[in-house]
């Protein structure tokens, strides 16, 4: 008990116990984190034998050139194992796969395939490895949700990237983050759930299913009341409308002087 009493009072003795928590609390959160993600994950929806087998085949005929013919990744697309059947259902529902070109980002576009050869594709993608699957029905009803707990959980996490109003922004590298305005419900959902390009991931461990449906109930209530106030003007806030203002001004201030120095001649 002395010698510990001894070392109790060492100089380091703060200093070491203070990692040891750090150590300590930090293995505790992320084996936390892993089994909460994993039960997050854990909902399959089944796929037929028949749908796995055709989107194979609609697989090598269209994205193994990128995707490799194992989806195995190459240097030019990242690997498909374990992405789940909802990253499939969202970047091909959406159009943004196959890309158009190369570029930062894909950008969303007409879809190239319909809902039942996405299905296809997402079944086979998700027979590769477990991953998040497509939302329920039960989960997008915008009706359903709380439209104004929404709004407080979208300027919380998502507010800063898409804007306030759901408008899109600019982001690094000649990227940005997409309106949200006309976008479906379930490619909402599909969203949080996958992160696409430069979006964090929003599974159900941090954002619950219910918390989706309301930010997707707010999405929806706010795209139906249109602009009662005027013109949007990009629904960028004071910059736009600053914008506006100034230019107005400007060009009556100048409208005047020349109304003025006319008249006086």
């Amino acid at each position: 008990m002395k010698a510990l009493s001894q070392k109790r009072r060492h100089p380091f003795a703060g200093v070491a116990l203070l990692l040891l928590g750090l150590l300590v609390t930090g293995g505790l959160y992320a084996a936390a984190t892993t089994i909460n993600e994993a039960q997050a994950s854990s909902e399959t929806q089944e796929y037929s034998a028949s749908d796995i087998d055709e989107g194979e085949k609609l697989f090598a005929a269209n994205c193994a050139s990128c995707h490799g013919i194992n989806a195995e990744g190459t240097d030019d697309a990242p690997s498909l194992i374990g992405v789940g059947a909802a990253s499939v259902d969202f970047q091909v529902g959406t159009g943004r796969m196959p890309m158009q070109m190369q570029g930062p980002q894909a950008q969303r576009k007409p879809a190239q395939f319909n809902d039942e050869q996405t299905q296809q594709l997402a079944a086979y993608v998700a027979s590769l490895g477990a991953g998040p699957s497509v939302p329920g029905e039960e989960h997008l009803d915008a009706e359903e949700g709380d439209a104004t707990r929404g709004g407080e959980l979208f300027r919380i996490n998502c507010a800063m990237c898409h804007n306030a109003a759901a408008a899109g922004g600019a982001l690094t590298e000649g990227k940005f983050a997409p309106s949200l305005h006309g976008v479906e419900e379930k490619h909402i959902y599909e969203a949080m759930l996958i992160g696409p390009q430069n979006m964090p991931v929003f599974n159900d461990a941090n954002i619950p299913p219910e918390d989706k449906q309301d930010i997707i109930a707010f999405l929806k209530t706010y795209e139906s009341q249109g602009t009662p106030g005027g013109f949007a003007l990009g629904s960028l806030g004071p910059v736009s409308e600053g914008l506006f203002v100034w230019s107005g001004g400007l060009a009556l201030l100048i409208g005047a002087m020349v109304w003025l120095t006319s008249r006086s001649s």
